[in-house]
């Protein structure tokens, strides 16, 4: 009898643990985490139903973005989160782990070994000869960065490298224009361009339009001529590459990088509707619908993690290149698509820098934890590579970001006490507050920005004053001073390209000179 209970016992014990077993991932969490990377285009600080401050906005109420409110319940919220002012010197960053300063890709690259026209026509200014072609593997490729790119780290680390979306890393007929040149194993619809002919498939996303070849959407032909906005069609295409990373049991880094929300607004038909009817301007209504349709993305993306049963050894980090648009192409009042941030994309303002950014590590990240600590986003390259459990990649640059790891496990480092650095030594073509050639510095609660065609200095403390509406240079000249002697020395000493005067050819001053 004691015999029979003991195999009863020992029979029921093998039955439960194998239910148990049933619920555990099929991925083992003794392999490197599976890593998806999801950077939106353009899409500003505000623009989510997830508040970023330390209140709601109107433009919080406006926006419906359940699945980043999943995600943000998930994981961590960076409150102070930045990127560059426009998109390649982002993206460059973000692919190399440099500031803009140093990779000299300071501008939005397309065409080989030429400058922007409207820098070539700019009244005052003269602009430095800059990475125009963005990034390449191979050295000694004129005008571009040589550097080991990220995706090449994970990749030679054994990780399926799967790039969706919007590329913008290299000029057209260079080797960084093709994703499948800097470590990606898979490339969905990347190229040189920056930004969609179309969001339709109706409209074959821009192919057979007169014109808009160098925007057309490449390698989506089973999606065309049919009713399939691009970020579903990005999507769908980044879950059949996830699961062949499954199926062949790799761990994967997907680094899903949308058009959305870049101009040209076309409204996504599956959302817009609702926004027509509360009332909100056309092109807002459009603008608010393709939010949601790169929301929609996020939720598939998890929802298929979930159903593979990998969510536990899977990371997700949410970031934008740079702040939303307001100087161009939006509806109502230009400039205020992102109070109380001052301007937008192209600025040198807290609008045109500032992020939302969101981090799920399960086992590591504590749920519905926040964080004022501030982060750049060449810091995400070395994370990424630390939390793949790389530790000693070598890399032919030297990489500037910190890791921001201790951040996410709790170790409250005093990140705040070191300088963050932008340099834009260039010119956007939009106008507007804050837009325009500038290199500026964050310490703690202190910025300074540097103007090089007026040569005027604004110095401003955002933790009283997040619309940077009272300039304290003038009030406080010993701080502005100190934060222009760091931002010139860091300058020089990276060796960052300096406009010259139109007239005279002579290099502007640096900011530390103007105070002489």
């Amino acid at each position: 009898m004691r015999t029979k209970c003991l195999l009863f016992v020992i029979l029921l014990f093998v039955v439960l643990n194998c239910q148990k077993n049933t619920k555990t991932t099929s991925q083992d969490l003794s392999t490197p985490p599976n890593i998806v990377l999801f950077l939106v285009d353009d899409m500003g600080w505000q623009d989510t139903s997830v508040p970023f401050w330390d209140k709601r906005t109107p433009f919080n109420d406006l926006y419906h973005t359940p699945n980043m409110e999943r995600l943000a319940n998930e994981g961590m919220k960076f409150t102070q989160a930045y990127a560059t002012a426009v998109c390649s010197p982002t993206r460059i960053s973000l692919m190399t782990g440099m500031n803009a300063a140093k990779h000299q890709v300071t501008n939005w690259t397309l065409n080989k070994d030429a400058l922007q026209p409207m820098e070539s026509n700019h009244k005052t200014l003269s602009f430095p000869n800059w990475n125009v072609n963005g990034m390449s593997p191979v050295a000694g490729d004129e005008n571009a960065i040589y550097a080991t790119p990220l995706p090449q780290v994970l990749n030679d680390a054994g990780y399926y490298t799967i790039h969706s979306g919007k590329a913008h890393l290299g000029a057209i007929g260079t080797p960084g224009e093709n994703p499948l040149n800097l470590g990606f194993d898979v490339n969905i619809a990347g190229h040189a361009a920056g930004a969609p002919a179309s969001y339709y498939g109706m409209e074959n996303f821009g192919n057979g339009k007169k014109g808009q070849e160098v925007w057309a959407v490449p390698g989506l032909e089973q999606y065309h001529g049919k009713d399939i906005y691009l970020s579903e069609a990005i999507t769908l295409e980044a879950l059949k590459a996830i699961d062949t990373a499954v199926q062949n049991k790799n761990p994967f880094f997907l680094y899903m990088s949308h058009y959305a929300v870049h101009s040209p607004i076309m409204g996504d038909d599956r959302f817009v509707q609702k926004y027509y009817d509360k009332g909100v301007d056309s092109t807002e209504a459009k603008y608010a619908s393709m939010i949601e349709g790169m929301d929609k993305s996020l939720g598939d993306i998890m929802d298929f993690i979930d159903e593979k049963n990998i969510a536990d050894n899977t990371i997700i980090l949410f970031m934008s290149d740079n702040g939303g648009l307001s100087a161009v192409a939006r509806g109502g009042k230009k400039h205020i698509h992102n109070k109380p941030l001052n301007s937008g994309k192209g600025s040198a303002y807290e609008g045109g820098i500032r992020e939302p950014m969101l981090v799920k590590w399960p086992g590591k990240v504590n749920e519905k934890s926040n964080t004022d600590n501030y982060v750049i986003i060449e810091d995400f390259y070395p994370t990424i590579l630390e939390m793949a459990g790389i530790e000693t990649p070598k890399t032919i640059q030297k990489v500037d970001g910190q890791s921001f790891v201790p951040i996410l496990i709790g170790e409250s480092p005093k990140t705040n006490e070191r300088p963050l650095f932008w340099h834009y030594p260039n010119f956007w073509g939009a106008s507007g507050p804050g837009i325009g050639s500038s290199s500026a510095v964050r310490l703690g609660d202190w910025k300074l920005i540097y103007f090089y065609e007026n040569q005027k200095l604004e110095l401003y403390n955002l933790s009283k004053d997040i619309g940077e509406l009272n300039n304290l240079a003038e009030i406080n000249p010993e701080k502005a001073k100190a934060l222009a002697i760091i931002l010139t020395n860091y300058l020089k000493e990276v060796k960052a390209q300096i406009p010259a005067d139109k007239k005279n050819g002579k290099q502007i001053p640096y900011p530390a000179e103007v105070l002489n």
